[in-house]
């Protein structure tokens, strides 16, 4: 099986608010990817005394260790349990309630020799690659669907759309977003590899339009995750000035890919 994690921050003083890992249990049966994207809060007011890469670290870590271990948990149960980890480790020191406290987009998917599970919460996106080449990317599009107004500043760090209805969900303090998760399931036969990119790496489709999903998946496993990464770098660069294709986002944003190629599988 292959499997490669890349994840840098936007600016190299300031610390990675993304998180990755991959977990391949013991018994060999199987695996899980999961990817982060912490949000970044503006000014200095967040009624948390943690940091973002705090609380990226600490559900990234949880949601990794109950994916492998709780395979009898949907992915929404797993989320909900971390969530609530995480805020119990906090909540006696902070108000775990403000609008900008610590909080992250959230792709999880577990595989098994059956089925692929997923959950996508925010924009951070999931690629599934057939075995024919195809890629269908899985993908919650609430933030992409809000209507101009709402744009008019980053949406991401926005607390009048954030977590709100009519707006779109992040996995804070308040467990019950996982009932927001765009979640399903798919039959393991036929899928080639998975691939998880924060919107830091999107960029190269999202922003950018180097490429579509297909082509995106295609680099990654023809040239390393790296490659994907240094491209969108490398397009970053050459925007910051006009900024034709950046708008209002910031010049560089974390970028993380989790590419996991899948063992063949075998009939029962």
């Amino acid at each position: 099986m292959r499997t490669e994690v890349v994840s840098e921050p936007g600016l190299p003083d300031r610390p990675n608010e993304d998180f990755a890992s991959v977990g391949l249990p013991a018994s060999g049966q199987g695996g899980c990817l999961v990817v982060l994207d912490g949000v970044t809060p503006p000014g200095t007011g967040t009624g948390c005394l943690h940091s973002v890469p705090w609380f990226t670290a600490r559900l990234g870590g949880a949601l990794t260790e109950l994916t492998v271990s709780c395979g009898d948990l949907t992915l929404p149960e797993i989320l909900t349990r971390a969530v609530s980890r995480v805020a119990g480790a906090h909540a006696d020191t902070c108000d775990l309630s403000h609008p900008r406290t610590p909080q992250a987009t959230v792709v999880v998917a577990r595989w098994s020799p059956e089925a692929v599970e997923y959950l996508v919460l925010s924009d951070s996106a999931l690629l599934v690659e057939a075995s024919d080449g195809t890629v269908t990317p899985l993908l919650d599009d609430r933030l992409a669907r809000l209507p101009p107004a709402s744009l008019a500043t980053d949406a991401l760090v926005d607390s009048t759309v954030r977590n709100k209805e009519g707006g779109f969900f992040t996995a804070a303090a308040d467990p019950s977003v996982a009932a927001r998760a765009v979640t399903g399931t798919l039959p393991r036969s036929g899928i080639r590899s998975l691939t998880a990119l924060t919107d830091g790496a999107a960029r190269w489709v999202e922003k950018f339009h180097e490429g579509d999903w297909t082509q995106c998946v295609a680099l990654v496993r023809k040239e390393g995750a790296h490659a994907l990464v240094d491209r969108v770098r490398s397009l970053e660069r050459a925007d910051r000035e006009e900024r034709a294709r950046l708008g209002r986002s910031k010049t560089h944003d974390d970028a993380t890919v989790v590419f996991a190629e899948l063992p063949r599988a075998t009939s029962p």
